[in-house]
């Protein structure tokens, strides 16, 4: 259905259509949209907010705050892009109506300021590091646990929502760093350039490292330019013009034919590169070069699920709950790669989540600008994950795993999330023990 969409979204852009011309108010997105569910509201559904696009489009509305919060209400999670039997391309609406509103519509002052700290920080690794060793330090000072007792979320609730959201941090993470080439073990199957991502490389960075061992063990040479943002976060926030500059950027390193395949970690971040053609389309010399490039894109997952197993998997004998990103299953289409490359694993057993792959509520920086609409749409999947029992949650995206894991951790729920590929590395890595695990790579294993 989404392949539909999207072959349809492009067939509309060459006779001159909008995607929004294609919506014929079936409604059959309702119940797949999250905000929907939760407020049954039309003009918060995404049939509604194709209507409200179209009547600020052709004049008989004007863009107004009033307007744009139905906008920045959407999570852009596609859930409608699947549940859609015309092939609408929701995703090309949403993008056109954000960048819109970021072009007409003044914010609140301390709307604007708050979105220009976001934005002046996420898409920039170095940043990140340095603004995360200063949220260690806020922490392993006391000063943290001293303004919580004060009561400071109360009267500076985004900034708060931004605290809670990290996870517990070490001070070896801000200095751990990829080597820019990794060679296979054994004989070579591939080489590919690796995407270590923002939020990924910073407060994840073991989730590279154990993309980087897992690759390397089974037969794929990596390379890890230096790189810096992909645009997809500014992009899903309606900043097209800078989400343009980061992509050109990461065009421009990432296209050496030098290599066979771009392997992306973080959902939301494959997605956005898959669908790079589209950021570039009325250029007719990045267009092509933007075409090329996603055309060689995979998931982790997907390119592991695609390799037959080479090096051999301890059973690891425990029951994971599988939460499926948006912008893997609606977004890439790729609901049975991941759990292939986890059932690659001997003894696990997959749970899945009994709430039809519904958002997690992440959606960006959408946890942080709509906090309370974000923890409704979480409640529901933390629902799901506490009921499975599981101690251990898996899940393929930095954002995902950050929202979910704030979510039971402010209700004591003892489960552990994962990246699938940290899960396959430690049963390699068991396998292997005794042995020389890190193949002359100098990474260490992950400890999972």
């Amino acid at each position: 259905m989404i392949e539909a969409g999207r072959a349809m979204g492009e067939g509309q852009k060459a006779e001159g259509r909008e995607p929004a011309d294609e919506c014929v108010h079936c409604g059959f997105c309702l119940p797949a949209c999250p905000t929907w569910v939760s407020w049954g509201a039309e003009m918060d559904s995404p049939r509604g907010r194709i209507d409200l696009y179209r009547a600020l489009s052709d004049g008989r509305l004007p863009f107004t705050a009033r307007a744009t919060l139905h906008f920045d209400r959407c999570l852009g999670c596609m859930a409608c892009l699947s549940a859609c039997p015309s092939g609408v391309r929701f995703d090309r609406v949403i993008e056109a109506a954000r960048e819109r509103v970021e072009r007409e519509v003044p914010r609140a002052p301390v709307d604007r300021l708050f979105r220009a700290l976001l934005f002046a920080l996420f898409p920039y690794p170095g940043r990140l590091r340095l603004a995360g060793l200063g949220l260690w330090l806020f922490r392993a000072s006391g000063l943290g646990w001293l303004l919580r007792r004060a009561g400071w979320g109360r009267r500076l609730p985004r900034l708060a929502a931004l605290e809670a959201l990290a996870p517990p941090l070490r001070l070896s993470q801000f200095f751990r760093r990829l080597p820019p080439r990794v060679p296979a073990r054994g004989e070579r199957r591939l080489k590919v350039g690796l995407l270590q991502g923002c939020v990924q490389r910073v407060f994840f960075p073991e989730v590279n490292a154990a993309t980087v061992r897992v690759l390397a063990a089974e037969g794929v040479e990596v390379v890890i330019p230096s790189q810096g943002c992909c645009g997809a976060l500014s992009l899903h926030a309606g900043r097209t013009a800078e989400a343009r500059r980061m992509a050109k950027d990461l065009l421009d390193r990432f296209e050496d034919g030098s290599f066979d395949l771009l392997v992306v970690n973080a959902a939301g971040c494959g997605s956005h590169l898959k669908d790079l053609g589209h950021l570039f389309a009325d250029d007719p010399e990045l267009g092509p070069r933007a075409r090329a490039l996603a055309a060689r894109v995979r998931d982790v997952t997907e390119l592991l699920a695609s390799l037959p197993p080479r090096s051999p998997r301890a059973p690891l004998r425990s029951r994971v709950a599988w939460h499926m990103p948006c912008h893997l299953g609606h977004g890439q289409r790729l609901s049975a790669d991941p759990r292939g490359a986890l059932r690659t694993i001997p003894g696990i057993e997959i749970v899945e989540l009994d709430d039809g792959g519904a958002c997690c509520g992440s959606a960006g920086i959408y946890n942080l600008i709509l906090p309370g609409a974000a923890a409704e749409v979480g409640a529901r999947k933390a629902d799901a994950v506490a009921a499975t029992q599981a101690p251990l949650l898996a899940s393929a995206n930095p954002g995902c795993t950050l929202h979910l894991v704030s979510i039971l951790r402010a209700r004591g729920v003892p489960v552990r999330a994962l990246h699938p590929v940290e899960l396959v590395d430690r049963a390699i890595a068991e396998a292997e023990r005794g042995g020389d695990h890190l193949g002359g790579t100098g990474i260490a294993p992950g400890k999972t």
